[in-house]
């Protein structure tokens, strides 16, 4: 059986000042990029849209991907949170939640991910970096109800601080796009 994969990628970015999730890397948008990769790894591979979804679903209409509406995306992380876990398949052990704008991300590290998990189930996975537990993060399923309480701008976090978290190194997910000099950083690479 394969683990979902779920991108938040409902926010308006307005600390950045324009929609990171169209940012270009490579010639390719940073949502298509996150998207293509969670499909190396993960079935299926769900999008949150929220801020100009419709100019969102656009750039990913060539991957296989099913994306989700969280109609109240302005009240931060933990809406799309809700939404995700509500549409998670019934049959879902574990889920990977990812990001679009962490340059450094690539599939090798969700194959590490889902290694790691099939020889831990039911344990959570978070990437480390920066001194610090992120994303992407792997939750098993008797995290999702946890999931659907959050509430606010405060992500799931929280829970990646809580009890047994199993590490796996992510070089450079430190480095994310949310203002104008992370954009000329990303640039310059």
């Amino acid at each position: 059986m394969s683990t979902p994969a779920v991108i938040l990628a409902a926010g308006a970015s307005k600390r950045l000042g324009r929609p990171k999730q169209l940012v270009e890397m490579s010639g390719e948008a940073l949502l298509h990029r996150a998207a293509r990769i969670a499909l190396l790894a993960c079935d299926p591979v769900l999008v949150v849209l929220g801020f100009e979804a419709e100019r969102m679903q656009a750039v990913l209409r060539d991957l296989p991907v099913q994306c989700l509406r969280n109609l109240e995306w302005e009240e931060g992380m933990a809406s799309s949170l809700r939404v995700a876990a509500s549409a998670l398949p019934l049959d879902a052990r574990a889920a990977v939640f990812l990001v679009c704008d962490q340059p450094a991300l690539d599939g090798e590290l969700l194959a590490r991910i889902l290694r790691l998990h099939r020889d831990h189930p039911g344990k959570r996975i978070a990437s480390a970096y920066s001194g610090a537990r992120g994303i992407p993060a792997l939750f098993p399923s008797t995290d999702f109800d946890a999931l659907l309480q959050l509430r606010g701008d405060r992500g799931a976090r929280g829970l990646l601080g809580q009890g047994e978290v199993l590490e796996v190194p992510f070089p450079g997910g430190e480095q994310d796009l949310d203002r104008p000099e992370d954009l000329l950083r990303l640039q310059g690479r």
